[in-house]
Formats: structure tokens, C-alpha cells, sequence
């Protein structure tokens, strides 16, 4: 689906966002969105500091799960990985004999680019929430609205729906195709205006390349963080869920990862 973050979907219990209405309590005093979009926007150029500083003071462990499935809802493989995030202590660089690296031809450089992208639409990469930069233009493709405010893991948030704006679109990249067509909900902290939460779903079919080749009709993703005592931000849980068509093969993917043993490294 490196972060700065594309906060309103970017992009991790998937329910589809425009259906989700439990919990969140209409209020008749809520800033414009205009109001919150700009401080969204400028919360979102802390990001990378704030990533920076969790990962360097904060192990955890790091599980993710892939079930593939298909056309009948098959189970036919299922991957997983954990892995243990410890902080790297401060040093001077380490001198290190680097192996030579591998000359690609323009072909293979293709190639690769295709199959990378491949995976990344089977798998659920578009809306990953470290490889959306959220700016004025990326904003300026939805239209937004307040409906209200939640409590989420504790932090009082407002709750805001987005669908992509009428018309024609900027499509420089096969994100795009998905980005274009994506509509929710986020919840942004009513405090510092990070985004706690965020569920999407495609309001179309993408096509990826034309005819056979690649497809996907149903995808509905959400993303969930939490705050640290010293008001870091990390990315507690993410979900989703695709239906798409690669060549001729149908597949159904679900994807569950969560970061759980989160403690501060003195």
C-alpha cells in the first residue's frame, strides 16, 4: 500500500472505511478540515524523525503473516516471518570489503521492475504507509469531511472520511492507479495531528496492465499506531485483504503484521 507518511491511508481489521460507524460520536463543534488537513501536513514532516527515534531506542518483535488463497477461498500457502528489532549503538563507520556489484542489463533492470511491482500489487504493498509521501498534491487529489470524533487506544481523535475528486487524476506510477481510487476513514490525534488509524477500500477496479495480465477488484486495508510515554509514534497493527487476477490466476491474499514486546532500550 520510507515514509514521510501518506497519513490518511498509507498507508494497516479491514472493514470498509465509509461502512464503519461504531464508536465514533458526531459533535456539532468540530474544527474545518482545512484546519486539520494543514496540521496534518505538518506533522507529517516529523515523521522520519519520529521513526528514527523509536527504532533507536525501542526493540520489539516484529511478526508477519501472508495467507494466499484461491478462487474457491482455498488455503494454498501460507507465509510468516518474525524478526526481532534490537536499537544499533552509536559508532564510528567499521571499515568493510563490500562485494562487487552486479552489473544489470537495461533487461533485466525491466524485468525486475516488473516482477517488483507484480509482487507488490499481490501483496498488498501500494498503500504501505512509509512509501507515500503526504503533501499538498497528493491531499488535493480527495475530498474530505469531519463526521466526528473517537477514542482510539486511549487518544481522543477526529475521525474524517476522504473519496477521490471527480475527474481526471495525476497517474505517474502504478500507485497511483490505486491511490486514485481509494476512498475511507482516518483518525488523527486531536493533540498533535498524527494519524492513528486508517481504513480504505477501492472504490473500482484497478487495472494494472491491460487485457489479462494483472487485476484487482477488491481491496480493503487498515493501519493502526500507537504513542509511546515520550510521544513517539509506531505502527501497532496492520491488515489487509485483496482480490485480484495475475494473468490468468485468480488469488485472494490476506496479510497480518503487528509489532508486540515494544519496550524502551535504556
Amino acid at each position: 500500500m520510507r515514509p514521510k507518511l501518506f497519513l490518511f491511508i498509507c498507508v494497516a481489521g479491514v472493514a470498509l472505511a465509509a461502512r464503519v460507524t461504531s464508536g465514533v460520536e458526531p459533535e456539532g463543534s468540530l474544527p474545518p478540515v482545512d484546519l486539520i488537513l494543514r496540521r496534518v501536513a505538518e506533522r507529517a514532516e516529523k515523521e522520519d524523525e519520529n521513526d528514527q527515534a523509536f527504532n533507536q531506542t525501542y526493540s520489539y518483535t516484529r511478526t508477519r503473516t501472508t495467507e494466499i488463497r484461491n478462487a474457491k477461498g482455498e488455503l494454498k500457502k501460507t507465509e510468516s516471518k518474525v524478526s526481532v528489532h534490537e536499537p544499533r549503538m552509536a559508532g564510528p563507520p567499521t571499515s568493510q570489503v563490500r562485494p562487487p556489484a552486479r552489473m544489470h542489463s537495461p533487461k533485466d533492470t525491466a524485468e525486475s521492475s516488473r516482477a517488483s511491482d507484480s509482487d507488490s500489487r499481490m501483496r498488498g504493498r501500494v498503500f504501505d504507509r512509509r512509501a507515500l509521501k503526504l503533501d499538498a498534491e497528493l491531499l488535493d487529489r480527495f475530498l474530505f469531511s469531519v463526521v466526528g470524533k473517537d477514542t482510539v487506544n486511549g487518544r481522543a481523535t477526529f475521525v474524517l472520511e476522504f473519496r477521490p475528486k471527480p475527474g481526471k487524476l495525476p497517474e505517474r506510477s502504478f500507485r497511483d492507479k490505486f491511490i486514485n481510487k481509494a476512498a475511507g476513514r482516518a483518525w488523527v490525534d486531536t493533540e498533535d495531528y498524527a494519524l492513528v488509524k486508517a481504513e480504505l477500500y477501492l472504490t473500482d477496479t484497478v487495472e494494472v496492465v491491460a487485457g489479462l495480465a494483472s487485476a484487482v477488484w477488491e481491496l480493503q486495508y487498515m493501519f493502526e499506531r500507537e504513542q509511546t510515554p515520550e510521544g513517539l509514534w509506531f505502527t501497532r497493527r496492520v491488515r489487509w485483504h485483496l482480490e485480484g487476477r495475475e494473468v490468468l490466476v485468480r488469488r485472494i491474499v490476506d496479510y497480518f503484521e503487528e509489532r508486540t514486546n515494544v519496550c524502551k532500550v535504556e
